[in-house]
Protein backbone atom coordinates (compact mmCIF):
# COMPACT_ATOMS: atom_id res chain seq x y z
CA UNK A 1 0.00 0.00 0.00
CA UNK A 2 1.55 3.59 -0.99
CA UNK A 3 1.42 5.94 2.03
CA UNK A 4 0.20 9.25 1.54
CA UNK A 5 1.84 10.78 4.55
CA UNK A 6 5.59 11.33 3.31
CA UNK A 7 7.22 12.67 6.73
CA UNK A 8 10.43 13.78 7.44
CA UNK A 9 12.62 16.29 10.20
CA UNK A 10 13.94 19.20 8.59
CA UNK A 11 17.06 19.67 10.61
CA UNK A 12 19.38 16.34 12.03
CA UNK A 13 18.39 15.18 15.58
CA UNK A 14 20.60 17.58 17.12
CA UNK A 15 18.80 20.45 15.40
CA UNK A 16 16.14 22.47 15.88
CA UNK A 17 12.89 20.72 15.67
CA UNK A 18 10.83 20.79 13.10
CA UNK A 19 8.78 18.10 10.87
CA UNK A 20 7.46 18.43 7.21
CA UNK A 21 4.86 15.90 5.82
CA UNK A 22 4.24 15.86 2.43
CA UNK A 23 0.90 14.42 1.51
CA UNK A 24 1.34 12.95 -1.57
CA UNK A 25 -1.51 12.49 -3.60
CA UNK A 26 -2.44 16.26 -2.98
CA UNK A 27 0.40 18.20 -3.85
CA UNK A 28 0.23 19.93 -0.60
CA UNK A 29 2.71 19.96 3.04
CA UNK A 30 2.04 20.35 6.53
CA UNK A 31 4.71 21.48 8.82
CA UNK A 32 5.21 21.13 12.13
CA UNK A 33 7.20 23.70 14.24
CA UNK A 34 9.17 26.76 12.78
CA UNK A 35 12.73 25.91 14.15
CA UNK A 36 15.38 26.94 11.50
CA UNK A 37 14.29 25.16 7.79
CA UNK A 38 16.89 26.70 5.84
CA UNK A 39 17.67 23.12 4.63
CA UNK A 40 13.93 22.65 3.49
CA UNK A 41 13.94 23.48 -0.25
CA UNK A 42 11.57 26.52 -1.04
CA UNK A 43 9.55 24.63 -3.22
CA UNK A 44 8.82 21.80 -0.17
CA UNK A 45 7.93 24.97 1.83
CA UNK A 46 5.56 26.66 -0.85
CA UNK A 47 3.62 23.20 -1.04
CA UNK A 48 2.60 23.62 3.00
CA UNK A 49 -1.28 24.92 3.64
CA UNK A 50 -1.01 24.07 7.28
CA UNK A 51 1.48 25.43 9.82
CA UNK A 52 1.54 24.04 13.71
CA UNK A 53 3.49 25.49 16.10
CA UNK A 54 4.11 23.59 19.48
CA UNK A 55 5.22 27.29 21.21
CA UNK A 56 7.24 30.18 20.41
CA UNK A 57 10.81 29.05 21.98
CA UNK A 58 13.38 30.38 19.99
CA UNK A 59 14.34 27.20 18.54
CA UNK A 60 10.75 26.44 17.23
CA UNK A 61 9.66 29.47 16.05
CA UNK A 62 12.87 31.26 14.29
CA UNK A 63 11.97 30.01 11.08
CA UNK A 64 9.26 32.15 10.88
CA UNK A 65 10.82 35.01 8.57
CA UNK A 66 11.65 32.51 6.18
CA UNK A 67 8.00 31.36 5.95
CA UNK A 68 7.20 35.10 5.82
CA UNK A 69 9.61 35.75 2.95
CA UNK A 70 8.81 32.64 1.00
CA UNK A 71 5.25 33.27 1.13
CA UNK A 72 4.77 36.91 0.94
CA UNK A 73 3.87 37.78 -2.82
CA UNK A 74 2.11 34.65 -3.21
CA UNK A 75 -1.72 34.20 -3.74
CA UNK A 76 -2.23 32.22 -0.51
CA UNK A 77 -3.61 31.44 2.84
CA UNK A 78 -1.44 30.03 5.51
CA UNK A 79 -3.23 28.90 8.22
CA UNK A 80 -0.89 28.85 11.53
CA UNK A 81 -2.20 26.73 15.02
CA UNK A 82 -0.12 27.41 17.94
CA UNK A 83 -0.62 28.17 21.60
CA UNK A 84 -2.08 30.71 24.05
CA UNK A 85 -0.34 33.78 23.06
CA UNK A 86 0.07 33.05 19.42
CA UNK A 87 -1.48 35.69 17.52
CA UNK A 88 0.66 38.07 19.58
CA UNK A 89 3.93 36.37 18.57
CA UNK A 90 3.14 36.24 14.95
CA UNK A 91 1.76 40.57 15.43
CA UNK A 92 5.08 40.95 16.74
CA UNK A 93 6.95 39.02 14.16
CA UNK A 94 5.15 41.29 11.68
CA UNK A 95 5.60 44.76 13.68
CA UNK A 96 9.48 44.31 12.76
CA UNK A 97 8.96 45.24 9.10
CA UNK A 98 7.76 47.98 7.08
CA UNK A 99 4.74 47.44 4.91
CA UNK A 100 4.03 50.35 2.92
CA UNK A 101 4.26 48.73 -0.71
CA UNK A 102 2.12 45.77 0.08
CA UNK A 103 -1.47 46.27 -0.82
CA UNK A 104 -1.95 44.68 -3.80
CA UNK A 105 0.06 41.83 -2.37
CA UNK A 106 -3.03 38.64 -1.94
CA UNK A 107 -1.08 36.66 1.15
CA UNK A 108 -3.29 35.99 4.22
CA UNK A 109 -1.98 34.59 7.62
CA UNK A 110 -4.52 32.68 8.92
CA UNK A 111 -3.31 32.18 12.72
CA UNK A 112 -5.97 30.20 15.56
CA UNK A 113 -4.55 30.06 18.90
CA UNK A 114 -5.47 26.54 21.50
CA UNK A 115 -6.06 27.48 24.77
CA UNK A 116 -7.57 25.33 27.58
CA UNK A 117 -10.67 27.31 27.52
CA UNK A 118 -11.20 27.27 23.56
CA UNK A 119 -9.51 28.68 21.20
CA UNK A 120 -9.54 32.46 19.20
CA UNK A 121 -8.79 33.34 15.45
CA UNK A 122 -6.86 36.06 14.01
CA UNK A 123 -6.54 37.46 10.48
CA UNK A 124 -3.32 39.31 9.12
CA UNK A 125 -3.81 40.22 5.43
CA UNK A 126 -0.49 41.70 3.65
CA UNK A 127 -2.70 44.08 1.83
CA UNK A 128 -3.46 46.42 4.74
CA UNK A 129 0.28 46.05 5.83
CA UNK A 130 -0.57 42.63 8.01
CA UNK A 131 -2.97 44.49 10.64
CA UNK A 132 -4.93 42.00 13.33
CA UNK A 133 -8.16 41.11 12.71
CA UNK A 134 -9.98 39.37 15.13
CA UNK A 135 -11.79 36.26 13.00
CA UNK A 136 -14.80 33.78 13.33
CA UNK A 137 -13.54 30.49 14.58
CA UNK A 138 -14.20 27.99 11.97
CA UNK A 139 -16.03 24.77 12.00
CA UNK A 140 -13.65 22.17 13.67
CA UNK A 141 -12.55 24.80 16.29
CA UNK A 142 -15.92 26.15 17.17
CA UNK A 143 -16.11 22.64 18.15
CA UNK A 144 -13.23 22.68 20.55
CA UNK A 145 -14.60 26.05 21.96
CA UNK A 146 -18.07 24.50 23.11
CA UNK A 147 -16.39 21.79 24.69
CA UNK A 148 -12.82 22.57 25.70
CA UNK A 149 -12.13 19.85 28.29
CA UNK A 150 -12.51 17.24 25.22
CA UNK A 151 -9.54 16.50 22.46
CA UNK A 152 -9.86 19.35 20.23
CA UNK A 153 -9.73 18.55 16.62
CA UNK A 154 -8.43 21.57 15.23
CA UNK A 155 -8.40 20.64 11.19
CA UNK A 156 -10.34 18.32 9.23
CA UNK A 157 -9.66 18.80 6.05
CA UNK A 158 -11.19 15.28 4.68
CA UNK A 159 -7.92 13.67 3.34
CA UNK A 160 -6.16 14.65 6.84
CA UNK A 161 -7.11 15.40 10.40
CA UNK A 162 -5.21 17.14 13.36
CA UNK A 163 -5.60 16.89 16.91
CA UNK A 164 -3.93 18.27 19.96
CA UNK A 165 -2.72 18.01 23.64
CA UNK A 166 -1.86 20.92 26.13
CA UNK A 167 1.14 19.98 27.79
CA UNK A 168 2.72 21.76 30.91
CA UNK A 169 6.91 23.37 29.76
CA UNK A 170 6.14 26.06 32.19
CA UNK A 171 4.20 27.50 29.59
CA UNK A 172 1.72 25.58 27.79
CA UNK A 173 3.02 23.88 25.07
CA UNK A 174 1.15 21.65 21.90
CA UNK A 175 1.43 18.27 21.02
CA UNK A 176 0.07 16.88 18.14
CA UNK A 177 -1.10 14.17 16.22
CA UNK A 178 -2.37 14.33 11.86
CA UNK A 179 -4.16 11.02 10.71
CA UNK A 180 -6.01 10.40 7.58
CA UNK A 181 -9.55 9.24 8.25
CA UNK A 182 -9.17 6.35 5.81
CA UNK A 183 -6.70 5.63 3.62
CA UNK A 184 -7.69 4.98 -0.43
CA UNK A 185 -5.64 3.56 -2.88
CA UNK A 186 -6.43 3.44 -6.67
CA UNK A 187 -6.10 -0.29 -8.50
CA UNK A 188 -3.66 0.08 -10.67
CA UNK A 189 -4.34 -2.45 -12.98
CA UNK A 190 -7.69 -2.38 -12.89
CA UNK A 191 -7.59 1.59 -13.75
CA UNK A 192 -5.78 0.52 -17.34
CA UNK A 193 -8.02 -2.57 -17.90
CA UNK A 194 -11.06 0.01 -17.93
CA UNK A 195 -8.96 2.19 -19.87
CA UNK A 196 -8.77 5.00 -18.05
CA UNK A 197 -5.35 7.27 -17.18
CA UNK A 198 -4.18 8.91 -14.28
CA UNK A 199 -4.83 12.23 -13.13
CA UNK A 200 -6.59 14.81 -10.86
CA UNK A 201 -9.94 13.32 -11.12
CA UNK A 202 -8.67 10.33 -8.90
CA UNK A 203 -8.40 12.76 -6.49
CA UNK A 204 -11.73 14.26 -6.76
CA UNK A 205 -13.25 10.85 -6.78
CA UNK A 206 -11.12 9.87 -3.51
CA UNK A 207 -13.08 13.02 -1.93
CA UNK A 208 -16.22 12.01 -3.48
CA UNK A 209 -16.10 8.78 -1.95
CA UNK A 210 -14.81 9.96 1.71
CA UNK A 211 -17.66 12.87 1.29
CA UNK A 212 -20.14 9.87 1.18
CA UNK A 213 -21.19 11.65 -2.00
CA UNK A 214 -24.03 9.96 -3.97
CA UNK A 215 -23.57 6.84 -6.18
CA UNK A 216 -25.11 8.77 -9.66
CA UNK A 217 -22.28 11.87 -8.62
CA UNK A 218 -20.79 12.38 -12.16
CA UNK A 219 -17.26 12.96 -12.58
CA UNK A 220 -14.89 13.79 -15.64
CA UNK A 221 -13.01 10.64 -16.27
CA UNK A 222 -9.45 11.05 -18.04
CA UNK A 223 -8.95 8.26 -20.63
CA UNK A 224 -5.72 6.22 -21.87
CA UNK A 225 -6.42 7.89 -25.72
CA UNK A 226 -6.21 11.52 -23.95
CA UNK A 227 -10.11 11.63 -24.11
CA UNK A 228 -12.42 12.10 -21.26
CA UNK A 229 -15.74 11.11 -20.26
CA UNK A 230 -18.51 12.03 -17.85
CA UNK A 231 -19.31 8.70 -15.28
CA UNK A 232 -21.05 8.17 -12.44
CA UNK A 233 -18.95 7.46 -8.71
CA UNK A 234 -20.76 4.37 -8.26
CA UNK A 235 -19.42 3.02 -11.48
CA UNK A 236 -16.09 3.76 -10.19
CA UNK A 237 -15.81 2.41 -6.74
CA UNK A 238 -14.83 -0.87 -7.78
CA UNK A 239 -10.91 1.07 -8.43
CA UNK A 240 -10.29 2.32 -5.35
CA UNK A 241 -9.75 0.20 -2.17
CA UNK A 242 -10.65 1.67 1.44
CA UNK A 243 -8.35 0.44 4.51
CA UNK A 244 -7.40 2.06 7.59
CA UNK A 245 -5.46 5.69 7.50
CA UNK A 246 -2.06 6.23 8.90
CA UNK A 247 -1.41 7.91 12.22
CA UNK A 248 1.88 10.39 13.22
CA UNK A 249 2.07 12.23 16.86
CA UNK A 250 4.71 15.07 17.48
CA UNK A 251 5.40 15.29 21.13
CA UNK A 252 8.48 18.66 21.86
CA UNK A 253 9.26 20.11 25.48
CA UNK A 254 6.94 18.13 27.80
CA UNK A 255 7.41 17.16 31.11
CA UNK A 256 6.71 13.50 32.33
CA UNK A 257 4.60 13.68 34.89
CA UNK A 258 0.84 12.12 35.43
CA UNK A 259 -0.74 15.59 34.13
CA UNK A 260 0.57 15.33 30.66
CA UNK A 261 0.36 11.82 29.86
CA UNK A 262 -3.78 12.07 31.13
CA UNK A 263 -3.97 14.28 27.33
CA UNK A 264 -1.00 13.14 26.19
CA UNK A 265 -1.94 9.63 25.62
CA UNK A 266 -5.25 9.94 23.93
CA UNK A 267 -4.13 11.96 21.37
CA UNK A 268 -0.96 9.51 20.42
CA UNK A 269 -2.96 5.93 20.68
CA UNK A 270 -1.98 3.69 18.35
CA UNK A 271 0.34 6.18 16.27
CA UNK A 272 2.11 4.20 13.22
CA UNK A 273 4.85 6.73 13.89
CA UNK A 274 5.59 8.69 16.85
CA UNK A 275 8.38 11.54 16.55
CA UNK A 276 9.51 12.51 19.95
CA UNK A 277 11.44 14.60 21.53
CA UNK A 278 14.40 12.70 23.66
CA UNK A 279 16.94 15.53 24.93
CA UNK A 280 18.81 13.95 27.63
CA UNK A 281 19.85 10.55 28.84
CA UNK A 282 18.30 9.23 31.79
CA UNK A 283 21.30 9.69 34.33
CA UNK A 284 20.42 12.96 33.73
CA UNK A 285 16.87 13.10 34.48
CA UNK A 286 17.09 15.40 37.28
CA UNK A 287 18.09 17.73 34.65
CA UNK A 288 15.70 17.09 32.38
CA UNK A 289 12.88 17.79 34.72
CA UNK A 290 14.91 20.85 35.75
CA UNK A 291 14.28 21.90 32.36
CA UNK A 292 10.64 20.64 31.57
CA UNK A 293 11.68 18.26 28.91
CA UNK A 294 11.90 14.33 28.61
CA UNK A 295 14.93 12.08 29.09
CA UNK A 296 15.25 9.38 26.15
CA UNK A 297 13.85 6.54 28.49
CA UNK A 298 10.55 8.20 29.08
CA UNK A 299 10.54 9.44 25.65
CA UNK A 300 10.30 5.17 24.73
CA UNK A 301 7.87 5.12 27.72
CA UNK A 302 5.26 7.19 26.50
CA UNK A 303 5.49 5.80 22.64
CA UNK A 304 5.23 2.40 24.61
CA UNK A 305 2.08 3.69 26.67
CA UNK A 306 0.28 5.22 23.98
CA UNK A 307 1.22 1.86 21.54
CA UNK A 308 2.88 3.56 19.12
CA UNK A 309 3.80 0.76 16.20
CA UNK A 310 7.48 3.20 15.88
CA UNK A 311 9.01 5.79 17.60
CA UNK A 312 11.97 8.13 16.10
CA UNK A 313 13.59 10.52 18.91
CA UNK A 314 15.15 13.79 18.30
CA UNK A 315 15.60 17.38 19.68
CA UNK A 316 19.04 16.01 21.28
CA UNK A 317 20.54 18.33 23.61
CA UNK A 318 24.38 19.72 22.50
CA UNK A 319 25.88 18.26 25.53
CA UNK A 320 25.36 14.53 23.72
CA UNK A 321 27.22 15.32 20.44
CA UNK A 322 28.99 12.37 19.27
CA UNK A 323 26.83 10.34 21.44
CA UNK A 324 23.69 10.32 19.81
CA UNK A 325 23.76 6.71 19.82
CA UNK A 326 22.95 6.35 23.14
CA UNK A 327 20.04 8.48 23.27
CA UNK A 328 18.20 6.03 20.63
CA UNK A 329 19.50 3.27 22.14
CA UNK A 330 18.24 3.99 25.53
CA UNK A 331 14.70 5.55 23.91
CA UNK A 332 14.05 2.35 22.03
CA UNK A 333 15.38 0.06 25.15
CA UNK A 334 12.07 1.54 26.99
CA UNK A 335 10.09 1.85 24.04
CA UNK A 336 10.34 -2.33 23.46
CA UNK A 337 11.27 -3.57 26.89
CA UNK A 338 8.79 -3.84 30.22
CA UNK A 339 7.53 -1.17 32.12
CA UNK A 340 9.04 -0.14 35.47
CA UNK A 341 5.61 -1.17 37.62
CA UNK A 342 6.84 1.63 39.73
CA UNK A 343 6.30 4.13 37.00
CA UNK A 344 3.13 2.97 36.64
CA UNK A 345 2.29 3.50 40.35
CA UNK A 346 3.23 6.80 39.59
CA UNK A 347 1.56 7.65 36.85
CA UNK A 348 -1.64 6.59 38.23
CA UNK A 349 -5.12 6.74 36.37
CA UNK A 350 -3.28 8.97 33.70
CA UNK A 351 -2.19 4.95 32.23
CA UNK A 352 -5.29 3.58 33.27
Amino acid sequence: MASTFAPRLVNGPFGDPGLFIELRWQGSAVLFDLGRNDGLPAADMLKVTHVFVSHTHMDHFIGFDRVLRLFLNRDKRLFLYGPEGIADCVAGKLSGYVWNLTDSYPFVFDVTEITAGGAKRAVFRACTGFRREDAELLPAQQEHAAAPNATPLLVDEGHFRVQTAITDHRIPCLAFAIDEPTHMNVDGAGLAKAGFAPGRWLADLKEALRAGAPDDTRLTVARSDRSTVELEVGALRGLVRVTEGQKFGYIVDTRFIPENLAVLLPVMHNADLLFCESPFLDEDRDQAAMRYHLTAAEAGTIARLSRARRLKVFHYSPRYQGRGDLLRQEADAAFRGRIDPGVLAELGAAVA
